[in-house]
């Protein structure tokens, strides 16, 4: 985990400086109109959406811009296409955009405009997470086998196009491995280093949520799911492998990705109070309150569905803003 320039990140071999690639990739930037579009670190400063890359050795380039034109091609489809990618490598084109920000943000942090509060490098929990995350990040580099498990859980929603919302908008939880970025009417959440129980735990909402959504009921969707990652306890042990007739074939490693589920905790129990501040953060664009969303404290509020448990249409939850 060599962070800066002039080492690739996935190899920590030595490059040159011109060995790089963006971190939002030269296609989402043309689609979008993102190169000059400004980007806010955590200590206040700022860069653009082109001034952000990470060092790539020059025999990985192929392969990552392989993943972009598997991921471009099925953004011009639509969701369904999305969700037909395998889960593994809409992991791995969600994971190489968070390791840039993450990465950009570390190398800022060694000289901020403003401290911030809490520093990323200070956060032992997180460096235990990010070195299983950087582990199941190899499968970028050679052909990987993430043998019966998913290295995190990814969700792609349908927005509903009669809703205004921005073409395109990204968020993400530095702490918690979260990234969610949205593409025309297409929104693609991923808890990073999960090994799927984050998906297994909202499988009903998921299913639930595959159909035309309010701009209103993705953000409470997401939140869920952040706040799911950050209740989430357990870091997976990652072992890497070499591969046997029973694995992938063309594998070149084999991840096996293991969590003591007899003895350790999964989750950390679920607060009210937590779940709607997570929430009011989401839904700030619509000035609902945290007063309103906990107006019934056992029960937030909830748009995705209706107060007896029924899935909500997006028409239905418009009324309630």
């Amino acid at each position: 985990m060599q962070f800066g320039p002039g080492h690739c990140f996935l190899t920590g071999q030595l490059v040159g400086p011109a060995d790089t690639i963006p971190v939002f990739a030269d296609w989402l930037q043309a689609t979008y109109g993102l190169a000059e579009r400004p980007i806010y670190l955590l200590d206040q400063s700022q860069t653009t959406y082109a001034a952000l890359r990470l060092p790539l050795a020059p025999v990985l380039h192929a392969r990552l811009a392989t993943l972009e034109a598997e991921v471009e091609a099925a953004a011009l489809v639509g969701p369904a296409a999305l969700r037909a990618l395998p889960p593994a490598r809409l992991w791995q084109w969600l994971a190489k955009m968070f390791y840039g920000i993450f990465a950009a943000e570390l190398v800022q942090q060694q000289e901020p405009l403003i401290k911030p509060q809490y520093p990323l490098a200070e956060n032992v929990q997180l460096l235990q997470r990010f070195r299983a995350f950087f582990q199941l990040l190899q499968g970028l580099r050679v052909p990987t086998d993430y043998a019966d498990f998913v290295p995190g859980s990814v969700f792609v929603l349908e927005v509903d196009s009669q809703f205004e919302a921005p073409a395109f908008e990204y968020d993400d939880d530095l702490n918690t491995l979260v990234f969610s970025i949205k593409l025309g009417n297409a929104v693609v959440v991923g808890t990073l280093v999960d090994i799927g129980f984050i998906g297994q735990a909202m499988r009903q909402v998921a299913l639930d949520a595959q159909r035309l959504l309010h701009p209103v009921q993705v953000a409470e969707f997401k939140a869920r799911a952040y706040y799911a990652a950050y209740l989430l306890a357990a870091v997976p042990d990652v072992y890497p492998r070499r591969p046997t007739p029973l694995d992938a074939p063309g594998a070149e490693l084999v991840l096996d990705a293991l969590v003591d589920d007899v003895t350790a905790t999964i989750f950390n129990p679920w607060d009210n109070l937590a779940y709607a501040h997570t929430l009011t953060g989401l839904w700030a664009r619509w000035n609902i309150s945290e007063a309103r969303i906990l107006a019934n404290p056992f029960q937030p509020l909830s748009l995705l569905y209706t107060p007896d448990g029924q899935p909500q249409s997006a028409a239905e939850a418009a009324v309630w803003l």
